[in-house]
C-alpha cells in the first residue's frame, strides 16, 4: 500500500508539471483523466470552475466514447452547471458534497435524474484548494451506488490538492507570460520611440525633449499611435525615404 501511495505522488508530480503553452484546459484535462484511470469504479470525472456566478466545465474525461450516450452526458453538463444543484453547493461553500445512491436521494431531482439517464449511481463532488479569485471543484461519477468510500475519497483528495496547486500554477504562469509580453512590448515602443526621436534631433537640430513633443503633438492630431508614428518614421530613414515620410506627417516645415 505504501509503495502504490508514493508511486500515485510521482505520478502527481508529474502529471501537476506545467509544459510550454500548457493553459488550464491542458493541465485539469491531464488529472480528470488519470482521476478516471486510477479511481476505483470511476466512470467520468469533471473540473468545474465558478467565476461571476458562473459554472464552466474546463476538463471532462470518461471511460467510453459511445456516441449514444452523449446526448444524456449533454443534459447532465446542463445541469452540473446549473445554479441550485450539489455542485454549486460545492463550489459556494467549498464543502464536499457526496450522493451514495442518486435514485434514493432527493435533495436534488432534476440533477439526479439527469446523472441517473446518464447511466450513472452515485457521484461526488469535491472543492479543489484554490487560492486564486475562482473557484474550482471535481465531480466523480460512477455506475454503481455508493462507489466513493474512504479509500477512493483519500485518492481523490490527493489528486484535488495537486489539482488545486496546478490550477493556481498555470494561472500565475499564464499571467507571469502576459505580463513579459507586455514589458517586451513597452520596452520596444520605448526604444523605436527614441529612434525617432533621434533621427528628428539630427535632421533638425532640436533637443531630445523638443522632438518627443513633437513626434506627441503629430500622433495627436493625425490620430495615429506613437509607437505606429515613430516606427514609421525610422524605417522611412533607414530606407532613404525620410522626406516623403516628414511630408506625410507634415514634419517637413523650413525645406
Amino acid at each position: 500500500m505504501g509503495e502504490g501511495i508514493l508511486e500515485l505522488a510521482q505520478e502527481l508530480a508529474e502529471v501537476s508539471r506545467l509544459v510550454e503553452d500548457d493553459d488550464v484546459p491542458t493541465t485539469l484535462g491531464r488529472f480528470v483523466h488519470r482521476v478516471v484511470l486510477t479511481v476505483p469504479d470511476c466512470e467520468e470525472a469533471v473540473i468545474t470552475v465558478l467565476a461571476d456566478d458562473s459554472a464552466e466545465i474546463v476538463a471532462r474525461y470518461h471511460k467510453t466514447a459511445d456516441p449514444v450516450a452523449e446526448p444524456t452526458r449533454s443534459t447532465l453538463a446542463e445541469q452540473l452547471t446549473k445554479g441550485g444543484g450539489p455542485l454549486f453547493d460545492a463550489l459556494t461553500y467549498g464543502e464536499p458534497r457526496r450522493i451514495g445512491d442518486l435514485a434514493a436521494d432527493h435533495r436534488w431531482p432534476e440533477f439526479s435524474a439527469a446523472a441517473i439517464n446518464a447511466g450513472y449511481r452515485s457521484c461526488l463532488f469535491l472543492p479543489l484548494p484554490a487560492s486564486g479569485d475562482a473557484a474550482a471543484a471535481f465531480s466523480l461519477f460512477s455506475a454503481k451506488p455508493d462507489a466513493f468510500g474512504s479509500t477512493s475519497y483519500d485518492i481523490v483528495l490527493m489528486f484535488a490538492m495537486h489539482a488545486g496547486v496546478a490550477f493556481d500554477n498555470v494561472q500565475l504562469f499564464n499571467d507571469s507570460r502576459t505580463l513579459i509580453e507586455q514589458l517586451r512590448t513597452a520596452l520596444g515602443t520605448r526604444t523605436v520611440i527614441g529612434q525617432a526621436q533621434g533621427v528628428l534631433m539630427h535632421r533638425y537640430g532640436v533637443t531630445a525633449s523638443v522632438a518627443f513633443d513633437v513626434l506627441k503633438r503629430c500622433s495627436q492630431d493625425t490620430n495615429v499611435k506613437l509607437r505606429q508614428l515613430s516606427l514609421e518614421l525610422v524605417e522611412a530613414h533607414n530606407q532613404g525615404r525620410l522626406n516623403e515620410a516628414l511630408r506625410k506627417y507634415g514634419l517637413n516645415s523650413g525645406e
